[in-house]
């Protein structure tokens, strides 16, 4: 959830650092800190934001050639500067240490160093990395030595950047399941956690694997996996980015949020161009081995958190509609502390935006060990962690998502999850080809119906001003677009930090109908298919005990706005892929509540991009 950027270079590299840095604020953060390397180390730490720190570096005119710097989402220890990193260790021969993850087994070292002498003014886990470093430093006496000899002392996962105060030449990474990757330039050698830091000063990126442990020099590096029993150098392949720096940039929009809410038609249109000249979609869109895994399989897992886990529950009515399957979907972070029934024939997917997410991945390598065969990741990008853990992947191509409040991932979730049931539908014999060909159409129009919705804008913000000054707000959905009110209500809280909560509607009449007066809206999702006169009876239901309703209907829904009711129209039903149309305004109705209230849109607080913690 933090962020890492490391330089070695041959000009001064505090721009490079604070840049990167700014580039991860979007995983979420309450503290940074930076240490430049220039006949010692100079350290400066800031529980503000990367500007602030940005300032501080600027009117103190701090300079170096090698450096690391981070940003701090808590785990132990408060939100405060003594906690912030880099943390130092030692006295003669001083290191310094950022550090992202978790060490699980830091009270028991932290015994341990202490009882050795060794003095700790944090509350962190990190403090225990610098000071075992420290101490294997002493016996040691290189610092390469002393990190390989440290990680193996270390549960958990992490990643961490150590620079020797002795020697301004180098620094020394380590990766194990938290991402890191290294940045090879002409002028200097980088690492970071995401790519997005160093598109900056070069596109050629190597993403270390699980184990490896990276030697950095201006000119050079080696890398060796502490993991393989070896030790000796590994080769790894050198990626050619295709991120560039207008991918990360506003634009001339407000925020990234509004930025990649209308960037839905088309990131829609990018995922979709595979299809645009066929009636069918090809199990190739997964990988070559999916249509060898596809016939194997009669089940579906799906493990999933947050946003991703509302784009599984949608793919379950998919899933048992389109290919006639049985699927499950489980919050990922429930799922690894239980004991399933193991099903050998199912395919487990996994969906995050990030592939890094702690709990999905620590949930699919649960359901591995317990006999689970074939996997697939739904993903945005690659070369994650998710992606190389699983047989098959499906990339979503939605470009960089900044915005914390996930938007066109989901969207991109959603439709490739929409092609994963028609292929399973097809190669199972549950899916006519006229039936096939109709989806597939309604995919290809689907960047058209999106920008058709976005047209609501100007009467969500007027339901946005009515709504800003609510306490709480009830979102209700049926059948498929159950999720969709989830989804709604989650990023509402996200970013306007209105309690929100989201009910079947049918379940009303069981226990959330005492909520209802007039001061509790009531957003309700209300297209025009099978369930809508189920859905009008639940409305009635709400104007009988004084409750105000907002709906969101398809153009030819026989909903009219009356007292106490208002009805914004989207566009024509759109039967299967409903669910992602009547997505966007909710997105835009958080947004816009949020604008009104004032909250930090792009970084709500407490909340991180990427969960690589548990």
């Amino acid at each position: 959830m933090c962020g890492i950027v490391v330089a070695v270079a041959k000009n001064n590299v505090a721009s490079v650092l604070l840049e990167g840095l700014s580039q991860l604020e979007y995983r979420g953060y309450d503290s940074a800190g930076i240490a430049l390397m220039n006949g010692g180390f100079h350290r400066l730490r800031t529980t503000g934001r990367v500007a602030e720190l940005n300032k501080i570096v600027n009117e103190r005119k701090l300079q170096g050639k090698t450096g690391i710097a981070h940003t701090r989402w808590a785990t132990h220890g408060e939100p405060s500067e003594h906690n912030a990193h880099p943390h130092f260790s030692g006295e003669a021969s001083r290191i310094a240490v950022v550090h992202n993850g978790i060490i699980e087994n830091y009270e028991t070292l932290r015994q341990r160093l202490q009882a050795a002498g060794l003095k700790f003014i944090s509350d962190t886990d990190t403090e225990v990395i610098a000071h075992l470093i420290t101490f294997n430093l002493e016996r040691t006496l290189d610092l390469f030595e002393a990190v390989r000899d440290s990680v193996t002392e270390l549960q958990g996962v992490y990643a961490i950047a150590v620079m020797e105060e002795a020697r301004s030449d180098r620094i020394v990474v380590f990766h194990n399941g938290t991402p890191l990757l290294l940045g090879l330039g002409t002028s200097g050698n980088y690492a970071a956690s995401d790519a997005s830091a160093l598109i900056q000063v070069t596109k050629r990126m190597i993403y270390l694997k699980e184990g490896d442990l990276a030697e950095l020099y201006c000119d050079s590096y080696r890398i060796v996996n502490c993991f393989n029993g070896s030790m000796s150098e590994v080769d790894r392949i050198v990626h050619e980015s295709k991120l560039t720096t207008e991918d990360l940039g506003i634009g001339s929009y407000a925020h990234f949020m509004q930025k990649e809410i209308f960037e839905q038609p088309s990131v829609a249109a990018n995922i979709l161009e595979e299809i645009f000249n066929t009636n069918s979609a090809s199990p190739q869109l997964f990988g070559d081995a999916a249509k060898h895994i596809f016939t194997q399989i009669d089940k579906v897992l799906i493990l999933a958190c947050g946003t991703s886990y509302h784009a599984g529950l949608v793919a379950r009515h998919w899933l048992e509609t389109v290919a006639k399957l049985t699927c499950n979907v489980e919050i990922a972070s429930e799922y690894r502390y239980r004991n399933p029934v193991i099903q050998a024939n199912t395919l487990v997917v996994g969906i995050s935006q990030s592939g890094e997410t702690a709990d999905t991945l620590a949930a699919l390598s649960y359901a591995k060990a317990f006999g689970h065969r074939y996997s697939l990741a739904i993903c945005n990008v690659a070369e994650s962690t998710l992606t190389r853990q699983t047989d098959l992947c499906f990339l979503t191509r939605a470009g960089p998502e900044i915005g914390v409040a996930s938007t066109k991932a989901f969207t991109t979730q959603l439709t490739g999850l929409m092609l994963l049931a028609v292929v399973l539908g097809k190669l199972h014999g549950k899916l006519s080809n006229e039936d096939e060909s109709k989806i597939i159409g309604a995919l290809r129009h689907l960047p058209v119906s999106l920008n058709r919705v976005l047209r609501a804008e100007s009467e969500i913000k007027v339901w946005a001003k009515k709504l800003s000054e609510s306490q709480h707000i009830l979102f209700l959905g049926r059948g498929i677009h159950y999720p969709i009110a989830m989804e709604g209500a989650l990023k509402l809280k996200e970013i306007s930090y209105i309690h929100a909560e989201a009910y079947a509607a049918g379940e009303l009449k069981h226990g959330p109908l005492a909520l209802i007066d007039k001061d509790m809206p009531v957003i309700v999702i209300a297209p025009n298919d099978e369930l809508l006169a189920k859905i009008k009876s639940n409305l009635q239901e709400v104007r009988a005990r004084g409750g105000k309703l907002y709906v969101l209907a398809d153009n030819d829904s026989s909903v009219e706005s009356s007292s106490g009711l208002e009805v914004i129209r989207l566009t024509e039903y759109a039967g299967l892929l409903s669910p992602i149309l009547h997505t966007i305004p909710l997105q835009l109705l958080a947004y816009h509540i949020a604008l009104i209230r004032n909250t930090d849109i792009d970084k709500p607080r407490n909340l991180a991009k990427s969960v690589t913690v548990e």
